[in-house]
């Protein structure tokens, strides 16, 4: 109860208004019929006041009719013929109803609000001197020096100037392992320092962090409806225009056609004009919409408008960028190969030796590959970095080289490399190593898939959307992941503006088309596609071309993305179908004089609330959302 009250002056009304009827009726039983009907006129202006303010409001300033004012004009004409408790009841469920929804909206964007809370308002600033200050989070600038006590939340962007940290990133990438972080790396506002005091420098603006980035964005998603919302309410004022000519005929039917008295003609007009009424078809998408859009901002899934997260249900392709999308992004060793007689371990030791001098992510690949079986106390001598084509170096008596194969092999060493060339073709890049200019090993190196990347592909499929992958890579490198990963095309040496162009070709081919990149050099495809998706580090460049941000590096979260659209559709159209059978329901039974006032009341706003709370089911979490 506290938590339907807090933050909801309608409720407050509602209850108000409640209390005033039981008095009333308490009143009516001791005979006391003038005091009765005053207590019931004050409950019906203390319980329609927020609900007619709105409904007048709108229909001055938009010039539109809405389902506010069928219900003043109902409960108004009701109490005309002496049914005040009627009168006042109807606006009291009538007000229960709006008051849910507005408990039903502030429970959907709770998430934006803890979000918010998460990002101080102060901060601890270091001075020159030395000295320690604790200022507003807004008056920071760029190049100020923050101390962030140990449990703290970071308040704004930067980068770290303490050799190491560990951070909780969970507010933002939904992941719980702590992230450790090192001398010079970003520092996101709202996450939090779990290791002792650090130090950080402002990079950022308050106004320009990516929490604020994201607060906007999920803000402005909330306020843009789907086109199912958007359709809905497109044609409640066309439909309340309807309801208002049709009443009073139907008034007039009752009365000179079939006869009725006319207490009774205009008591079933009233009736009519309540069940007629269409709040449960208006409140079938808005609030699915704000839950869903909750639901994923909650899991690091930021929807830029209801009508993407409507859409992505609607996709009949999907397209993914190769490198750090569906791979990690930097090559690991897959295929080594020794010339026989020779001394593996004594290779790999000078590999690994050669390799720790250069930052290219090759060389930290064959590190990786090779450092637990080296030898660490292996002197290499004389290193040189021929940038472009490998390393040399001298160990034990011979000069040895790392590197392409123009750079290292001989014509006299084919034999043995002949192998290698099969796995060149696989489109995996092959590295020679040469002691005193004979080959003595290779090596075949790949950017893997990611961990998920085929199931996630295979999730697609089964769901009858056709994936492709486009890669700037050569053929052979994209036919072979393309392969592992199961993918229905593949298309290979796209520049920047050719994945855009390619984009726009699939768009007329399939319709509705996804496409997923890192948000950079996938740009222009982003933008270009019915629905752009940026994944994984939520840069400034994703937020700002993509329609969806997974700010988690995730490739589950697609599917967990599409079923979420697919489970707002599912329960928007039960919310139509509902709304709609209920309303044709209400009418016949009142046309058919089987209904009062009251239960045509609670039968119409039963069905509103209904309605909402199937909405609010879309909080739950993605995981538990049936496909």
């Amino acid at each position: 109860m506290r938590g339907l009250i807090k933050d909801n002056k309608p409720m407050v009304a509602t209850i108000l208004s409640g209390l005033l009827i039981a008095l009333g009726l308490f009143l009516s039983v001791k005979a006391n019929y003038e005091a009765a009907a005053l207590i019931y006129i004050l409950s019906f202006m203390i319980g329609g006041f927020y609900q007619a303010k709105e409904g007048l409001k709108n229909t001055v300033e938009n010039k539109q009719l809405n389902v506010d004012i069928l219900m003043i004009l109902a409960a108004i004409g009701a109490s005309i013929i002496g049914f005040w408790m009627e009168g006042a009841l109807l606006i009291f469920i009538f007000s229960l109803s709006g008051s849910l929804e507005v408990y039903a909206t502030n429970k959907s964007t709770k998430a934006i609000t803890d979000l918010i809370n998460l990002t101080p308002e102060t901060a601890h600033l270091v001075h020159k001197d030395g000295s320690i200050t604790e200022v507003p989070t807004a008056s920071l600038s760029i190049g100020d020096q923050l101390m962030i006590p140990k449990g703290a939340n970071i308040p704004i962007d930067g980068v770290l100037l303490t050799k190491n940290g560990l951070i909780d990133e969970s507010a933002i990438s939904g992941e719980a392992i702590p992230i450790e972080k090192t001398d010079g790396d970003e520092l996101i506002g709202g996450t939090i320092n779990l290791s002792e005091a650090i130090m950080m420098q402002v990079t950022k603006d308050s106004s320009d962090t990516l929490f604020a980035k994201v607060l906007r964005m999920v803000d402005e998603a909330q306020s843009t409806p789907s086109k199912t919302a958007t359709m809905i309410e497109a044609i409640e004022n066309k439909y309340v225009l309807i309801v208002l000519i049709f009443v009073p005929v139907m008034i007039a039917i009752f009365y000179f056609v079939l006869q009725w008295d006319w207490n009774e003609s205009f008591y079933r007009g009233m009736v009519l004009l309540t069940v007629a009424s269409p709040c449960a078809l208006v409140a079938s998408a808005a609030p699915a919409t704000l839950a869903a859009i909750s639901n994923g901002a909650r899991k690091g899934i930021l929807f830029k408008g209801g009508s993407y997260l409507e859409n992505f249900g609607q996709i009949n392709a999907i397209a993914f960028d190769k490198t750090g999308t569906l791979t990690e992004g930097k090559p690991v060793v897959t295929d080594t190969c020794f010339k026989s007689g020779e001394n593996e371990q004594t290779i790999m030791s000078i590999c690994a030796a050669l390799e720790k001098t250069s930052t290219h992510p090759i060389a930290k690949a064959i590190v990786q590959a090779f450092s637990k079986s080296s030898h660490t106390s292996l002197l290499i001598e004389n290193i040189n970095d021929h940038t472009g084509y490998g390393l040399t170096g001298t160990a034990l008596g011979s000069e040895w080289r790392i590197g392409k194969k123009e750079y290292i092999v001989n014509e006299a060493d084919s034999p043995f490399i002949r192998h290698a060339d099969k796995i060149q073709k696989e489109g995996k890049t092959v590295i020679y190593v040469s002691r005193d200019c004979q080959v003595v090993a290779y090596f075949g190196l790949l950017d893997m898939p990611k961990k998920d990347a085929q199931s996630m592909v295979a999730y697609f499929k089964a769901h009858g959307i056709h994936t492709v992958m486009i890669t700037g890579d050569n053929s052979a490198t994209g036919e072979t992941i393309g392969q592992m990963l199961g993918v229905d095309e593949v298309k290979a040496n796209c520049l920047p503006h050719e994945k855009a162009e390619l984009i726009m070709q699939l768009k007329k081919q399939y319709g509705t088309i996804a496409m997923v990149g890192d948000g950079i050099n996938d740009a222009p495809a982003l933008a270009n596609a019915s629905i752009g998706i940026a994944m994984g580090a939520g840069t400034d460049i994703a937020i700002d071309v993509a329609d969806v941000v997974l700010m988690k590096d995730d490739l589950n979260q697609l599917p967990a993305s599409f079923r979420l659209s697919n489970q707002l559709k599912k329960i928007t159209l039960q919310n139509i179908i509902f709304a709609i059978t209920v309303i044709v329901l209400l009418i016949l039974s009142n046309l058919f004089q089987v209904i009062t006032l009251p239960l045509g009341v609670i039968g119409h706003e039963g069905s509103t609330l209904l309605v909402i709370l199937n909405g609010l089911r879309l909080l739950r979490t993605t995981s538990k959302i049936d496909d």
